[in-house]
């Protein structure tokens, strides 16, 4: 079997995804980063040696990802693309009509315009954490929830608090302040999801034309509450794809089978030596 790997090192998660050159997905592996993206790296690759058959051979590898050039130099990568490119890719991949991709990762968010499946607007937001998903991380910590349960409890909610600080100190101080004052934990819970979901669209929807159909990437799109604080918000239905949060490294290894389409086949390194000193190094 000859694939592809789509490596995304972010600076939460590290996401290795294998492709089949007929764009098939065959393997893919989720880990946290943990402060450390070559030591993931190494953990990851290793797990996908055992997991895949010894006839596997890797014809290239696409890195994504803010440790993206750290990650691609440890790997020799033959492509190194930004994650605005490998999100839209993906979404274009996955839903060819495609016009608005809202993607939320742990420490970043990424607002993609699409047109024919192109690129023709975006938006990042990089500073502040109250439109990314290490705010809903850390606050459900507060509460002792995970962020799957977070998901569930937001459901519950009937009259969802309504925190107007988009600064995340000030949002926690709201925030403390409804738990004094008896509000229900799914009342508390939904409510960080739409204030989430305004902090989004308040800094990088601002003065762009959200056009559907819109796909939700990211880890934080496996929060249900928060697809359905967007469609309130917005007043429509999003998409969101069977494993949204690995959309970035799928994006990569789509380009570079893309490209290699084009240009000349690469010879195929067998996965068991593919990269052997980097994989020898202790963790």
């Amino acid at each position: 079997m000859n694939i592809f790997l789509g490596i995304d090192s972010g600076s939460v998660s590290t996401k290795i995804i294998c492709l089949s050159p007929s764009a098939e997905l065959a393997d893919w592996i989720y880990l946290p980063t943990a402060g450390d993206p070559l030591s993931t790296l190494r953990t990851g690759l290793r797990q996908l040696q055992h997991r895949l058959t010894e006839d596997t051979s890797v014809l290239g590898v696409a890195v994504t990802g803010s440790a993206r050039e750290l990650v691609a130099d440890a790997v020799g990568a033959d492509m190194v693309k930004n994650e605005i490119s490998s999100q839209a890719k993906a979404a274009a991949y996955l839903i060819p009509e495609v016009k608005t991709v809202i993607e939320i990762g742990g420490q970043d968010s990424k607002l993609i315009l699409l047109e024919n499946g192109f690129v023709s607007d975006f938006a990042m937001n990089t500073v502040c954490a109250a439109g990314t998903g290490s705010f809903l991380e850390h606050q459900s910590r507060r509460l002792n929830l995970s962020l799957e349960e977070m998901g569930k409890l937001a459901h519950f909610s009937q009259n969802p608090i309504e925190l107007k600080g988009r600064c995340t100190v000030f949002v926690e101080s709201d925030m403390i302040h409804f738990q004094q004052t008896g509000s229900s934990r799914p009342d508390i819970v939904y409510g960080l999801c739409k204030a989430l979901v305004r902090n989004y669209l308040n800094d990088l929807g601002l003065h762009k034309e959200i056009r559907q159909p819109v796909v939700f990437q990211g880890g934080v799109a496996r929060n249900p509450a928060m697809k359905k604080a967007f469609e309130e918000e917005l007043g429509f239905s999003l998409i969101v794809p069977p494993r949204p949060e690995i959309t970035g490294a799928l994006g990569a290894a789509l380009l570079l089978c893309q490209e290699r389409e084009t240009d000349s086949p690469a010879k195929p390194t067998n996965f068991r030596g593919f990269k052997t000193p980097f994989l020898r190094e202790k963790v």
